[in-house]
């Protein structure tokens, strides 16, 4: 196995993948993360100028709505980020946290309890947010300061933590049509058809994502709408495939493991397509970065469509408008 092929599935098995964001976009969410989180300070000081009950001192905001600030303003139209997984998350684990530490001071194992129980509440309670497992630790490994606040640990600070950031989450993610949030105001703007492909409809998507049987921080609807992107991104007719270029990537349309882009090395300016050969590396996908050498009816059976690479290490298709566009 060449050391190539041995970076591409250490990188695989990590979970690194390509960032296809635009710079615009990554920095309009670490502006949003930025101003959630003053919004959360400045809120909460104005609520309670003099601390919580006297007794928290400077305390006002809890480290995990850094956390809920990464989901509401980077990842603003997942599942995580949705404001009922937002309050629900934050409320449900703060309550299972204070209850751990009220039934079980003192333990070295209070604080484990309190975060897998309150991964199991909000799994029930359709409520999953990440963040939720930093508040419900919050609970119990804060100190003397948030173990005297009790259960009024869900109203202050977690419940206007809460309030403060969704409402900066809605006030700025509406400055950006496509980053409506909540999710559902922009999913409202697409109409998604019933049927997608003639042999795919959305119940057979549905219970594929039961098959998985694991949490996906992608809803349905989003699905389905990037479905629908997809169906309508190949109705445009492709470049015919009967002359390629040296130089030029074709990718054989295919999905997962089965993959692959190449690249024509050497082909002859005659071609009859049953004895001459065209020789192609493999540079994405299935057999990355090995050569081959083919005929040229068999590279035509193989290749789907013409590509071109791009700078985020992606692809993109190569296509004609019909003539009605």
């Amino acid at each position: 196995m060449s050391f190539r092929k041995v970076l591409s599935e250490c990188r695989l098995l990590l979970g690194i993948t390509h960032n296809s964001t635009s710079h615009t976009e990554k920095w309009i969410s670490a502006l949003g993360g930025f101003l959630g989180i003053t919004a959360v300070y400045y809120i909460t000081s104005w609520c309670f100028p003099h601390g919580f009950m006297h007794t928290a001192g400077t305390f006002l905001m809890v480290t995990s709505m850094g956390a809920s600030a990464v989901l509401l303003f980077a990842v603003p139209q997942g599942v995580l980020s949705q404001p009922w997984s937002v309050i629900g998350g934050h409320l449900l684990s703060a309550a299972v946290g204070v209850s751990c530490q009220l039934l079980f001071p003192d333990q070295s194992w209070t604080g484990s309890l309190a975060v897998g129980l309150s991964i199991m509440v909000m799994h029930y309670a359709r409520a999953m947010h990440p963040p939720g497992g930093a508040t419900a630790l919050a609970a119990v490994i804060g100190g003397a300061e948030i173990h005297r606040l009790g259960y009024f640990y869900l109203i202050s600070p977690i419940g206007i933590n809460i309030l403060a950031i969704l409402l900066m989450a809605i006030a700025f993610n509406a400055l950006f049509h496509w980053r409506r949030y909540p999710a559902h105001l922009i999913r409202k703007q697409t109409v998604v058809h019933t049927r997608i492909y003639p042999h795919l409809t959305p119940e057979d998507f549905s219970a594929a994502i039961e098959k998985v049987d694991s949490f996906i921080d992608v809803s349905h609807e989003t699905l389905m709408q990037l479905l629908e992107y997809a169906r309508e991104h190949s109705e445009h007719e492709k470049i015919p495939v009967a002359q390629f270029e040296v130089g030029s990537f074709y990718s054989n349309g295919k999905w997962g493991s089965e993959w692959s882009v190449r690249r024509i090395i050497d082909a002859p300016s005659e071609k009859p397509e049953n004895t001459d050969k065209i020789i192609f590396k493999t540079v994405a996908g299935t057999d990355s970065y090995n050569n081959g050498m083919t005929t040229l009816a068999e590279f035509r059976n193989w290749a789907h469509h013409q590509v071109v690479p791009l700078e985020n290490g992606h692809w993109k298709k190569v296509i004609v408008l019909k003539p009605s566009e």
